[in-house]
C-alpha cells in the first residue's frame, strides 16, 4: 500500500496515554501510515475476547493491513512477541492465544520477533504495546521483509474452547466467547453447524436457563423472553429484544451452555 494501513485493538481504554503513545511511535517511523482504532475497550486482560474481536474485525480490512493486537496480562515474562501472516494480513501481539481465531480459520506463517533493532529503546517491561508491538507494525509497514524481525516457529499458544465439544448423542458442551454492550451472549456454536435449530426442536441450558425457542431477528422474540439468534459473527447468540440477556441471565463471558436437539 502506498498508504499502509495499521490497526489497533487493544484493552487499554481511552483514559490514560497509552494509545495516544503507540500512535505517537507508528508515526515517528511511518508517518504514511494510516491508523485505525478497532476497539480499546476489550476488558482488561480478557485474551479470548480480544481473540474474538480481532477474529471478526479482520475479514473487513484489505489485504496487507497490519493489524496490533495488546491484550497482554503476561507482559515483561517469557512469552514471545509474535508476528503473524494469515490470509494476506499481518498481525503483530504476545504469544498468549490472542491470534487464536486467526490461525485457526486460516493456515499462516508465525514468527518470533526477535529483531531488537526494530524495537523502541529503551524497552519497557510494562509496555510492549509501545516499545514492541508498535514499532515493529510501523517499520513492516515502510518495507521492511517479516524475515527480518526474527525466525518461523512451528506452533504457538491456542486458546481452549473455541469449538463445543460433544459429550453425548445430539448434546455439545459449549461456552460464551463474548458479550457485546447490548447484552447479547455469543456463544461457540457456529450457526452454520447447527441447521437443526430452526426447526425448533432443541434445548439450550444456558446456566439454570432453558432456552427452546430461535428467531431470524431480536424483533421477533417477545419481550422479556430469551431466545437464540444467529448473529453476524456467524455463531448463534443469546439475545432479547431490546433487553440485555446478560443482566437477565446473571452472567456473561464463560458461561457454561449445554444444547441438546430433541
Amino acid at each position: 500500500m502506498r498508504y499502509p494501513l495499521i490497526t489497533l485493538t487493544t484493552d487499554f481504554g481511552l483514559s490514560d496515554h497509552f494509545v495516544g503513545a503507540m500512535k505517537g511511535v507508528i508515526s515517528g517511523i511511518a508517518p504514511r501510515a494510516r491508523i485505525i482504532d478497532i476497539t480499546h475497550e476489550i476488558p482488561p486482560f480478557d485474551i479470548l475476547g480480544g481473540a474474538f474481536v480481532i477474529g471478526q474485525a479482520r475479514r473487513t480490512f484489505p489485504a496487507g493491513t497490519i493489524h496490533v493486537v495488546v491484550v497482554d496480562p503476561g507482559v515483561g515474562s517469557p512469552r514471545k512477541p509474535l508476528l503473524v501472516q494469515s490470509a494476506g494480513q499481518f498481525f503483530v501481539g504476545p504469544d498468549n492465544g490472542v491470534f487464536s481465531f486467526i490461525l485457526q480459520e486460516n493456515k499462516g506463517q508465525t514468527r518470533h520477533v526477535t529483531g531488537r533493532k526494530y524495537f523502541r529503546h529503551p524497552v519497557s517491561n510494562t509496555f510492549h504495546g509501545r516499545d514492541i508491538f508498535s514499532p515493529v507494525a510501523a517499520h513492516l509497514a515502510c518495507g521492511v521483509p517479516p524475515a527480518r524481525f526474527g525466525k518461523r516457529l512451528d506452533s504457538c499458544v491456542m486458546l481452549e474452547g473455541l469449538e463445543p465439544s460433544p459429550v453425548a448423542e445430539n448434546t455439545w458442551r459449549g461456552t460464551v466467547l463474548k458479550t457485546d454492550r447490548f447484552g447479547n451472549l455469543i456463544t461457540n456454536f457456529r450457526q452454520d453447524a447447527f441447521p437443526a435449530l430452526e426447526d425448533g426442536n432443541f434445548e439450550l441450558r444456558a446456566g439454570r436457563r432453558r432456552i427452546t425457542r430461535m428467531h431470524s431477528n431480536f424483533s421477533e422474540g417477545r419481550a422479556g423472553g430469551i431466545f437464540l439468534t444467529g448473529g453476524s459473527s456467524g455463531f448463534l447468540e443469546i439475545v432479547m429484544n431490546q433487553d440485555s440477556a446478560a443482566r437477565a441471565l446473571g452472567s456473561s463471558a464463560k458461561l457454561p451452555l449445554i444444547l441438546k436437539l430433541l
